[in-house]
């Protein structure tokens, strides 16, 4: 009988009772919407290399082994020797080993010398493998891979001609003009920094340097046909004389056991050859995103604001109306209803709207992920879930139950005081 009568006040106020429910449904939608992005954000940055047990670079901090290895920010301060390389990955707990070579770039985006085992180890995300929208891996000497945003950014497509410039700038004043790569593939996006890197064989980067000495840019343009095919003898012969570097920037380990995880870790670091630093990858990115917690913070205080702005609308409308319903205290009074009851009325009518308000702003942001979700993950590589109902949700919507229930207690007790008023 109690929620007939609230159900049939706001029946009678149609309009600002519709009002109401959308401003709350808009609230919980951006609230529970927020809330998983802030979470999936944090999983995929956490996951932005799945699959690695050890990151193995140069003695130097935790957090800049992980940026220029994984994220490709920032400089290595040292090498590593190709015997170094060789002696850990050839180790009995090593299932697989991904070399990762640094340096040079194109048009601004960086070049990474690496191996087929690249394209067979490394994961991303929930440990989803790498795929291409088109071509193939590199094969020869002097083929190249291009990430999704690269070949986007730029154009490219299988078939195109690169040419590689030394550093890491923008802008370059030399190229290695006299040994072209061949664009052969293109990834599917990650959304992770494989997007923005190219991919060559590290015998393609030793020969690279070692082909001749670079030209400036422009130059190579300008070379006869003669000249052309000197070089194309030289990058034949180039290509037949080296087949692995003298050296590396870093490389990526998967363990044939975690439980060898932790010794094969201090066997690196103490290393006697030269001096490495071994990372675990899922501890250092965390630590990262500790390092970012204003992010999470930013996001949380936007949807404080919004439940904010919601319930206090919510509040305005139903004081506003109390003027309104005179009439209804007045037949409510008569019918023996005690102001304790007309009190509650108001609370009840305060959480019927928002159950409602929940309830349409779930299924709309429900909709919402199964339309959006797969766009996003191509253009972001943030992979929204459809479980909407977790701990961390449920908690919100209890919050959002009380302050419903604690911005209708101004209209409740003028309701409370019109009624005895009204006696």
């Amino acid at each position: 009988m109690f929620l007939k009568v609230a159900m049939g006040s706001l029946l009678s106020r149609k309009g600002s009772a519709a009002m109401t429910l959308m401003a709350i449904s808009v609230a919980v939608f951006v609230l529970l919407g927020i809330e998983q992005i802030r979470q999936q954000a944090r999983d995929s940055f956490a996951s932005t290399v799945s699959g690695v047990d050890l990151i193995v670079g140069a003695k130097t901090g935790s957090m800049n082994l992980l940026l220029y290895s994984v994220f490709r920010i920032g400089s290595p301060t040292d090498n590593i020797s190709w015997q170094a390389y060789r002696d850990i990955a050839e180790s009995d707990d090593v299932a697989w080993a991904i070399p990762i070579s640094l340096g040079d770039s194109h048009e601004g985006y960086r070049v990474v010398g690496t191996a087929q085992a690249f394209f067979d180890h490394f994961s991303f995300g929930k440990k989803r493998r790498l795929t291409f929208s088109e071509g193939t891996a590199f094969e020869g000497t002097f083929d190249a891979v291009l990430g999704s945003e690269v070949a986007s950014a730029l154009g490219y497509s299988v078939g195109r001609e690169i040419i590689l410039a030394h550093g890491l700038a923008s802008t370059s004043f030399t190229k290695h003009g006299n040994q072209p790569f061949i664009v052969v593939g293109v990834l599917a996006p990650t959304g992770t920094p494989v997007d923005q890197t190219i991919h060559v064989r590290l015998e393609g980067i030793e020969a690279m340097h070692a082909g001749g000495t670079m030209i400036p840019v422009g130059a190579f343009s300008s070379q006869s046909n003669s000249e052309s095919e000197s070089e194309s003898e030289s990058e034949s012969e180039s290509e037949s004389e080296f087949t692995e570097p003298e050296s590396i920037t870093a490389f990526m380990l998967g363990l044939k056991s975690r439980m060898s995880t932790f010794s094969l870790q201090r066997q690196i670091n103490e290393f006697a050859g030269e001096p490495l630093m071994a990372i675990l990858p899922g501890v250092a990115l965390s630590e990262l995103w500790q390092m970012m917690s204003m992010f999470e913070n930013v996001l949380r205080l936007i949807s404080a604001l919004v439940l904010l702005a919601a319930v206090l609308g919510m509040g305005a409308v139903l004081l506003a109306s109390i003027r309104e319903r005179r009439q209804e205290i007045h037949l409510l009074r008569m019918m023996g209803a005690s102001p304790l009851y007309l009190f509650c009325l108001v609370e009840m009518e305060a959480l019927i709207l928002c159950s409602l308000g929940m309830g349409i702003g779930g299924v709309g942001l429900y909709a919402a992920l199964l339309i959006v979700g797969d766009a996003v993950f191509s253009r972001f590589g943030l992979y929204l879930d459809t479980t909407l109902f977790t701990p961390e949700a449920a908690l919100m919507l209890v919050m959002v139950l009380l302050a419903t229930l604690a911005a209708a207690a101004a209209p409740s007790i003028k309701m409370y005081t019109a009624a005895k008023d009204a006696t």
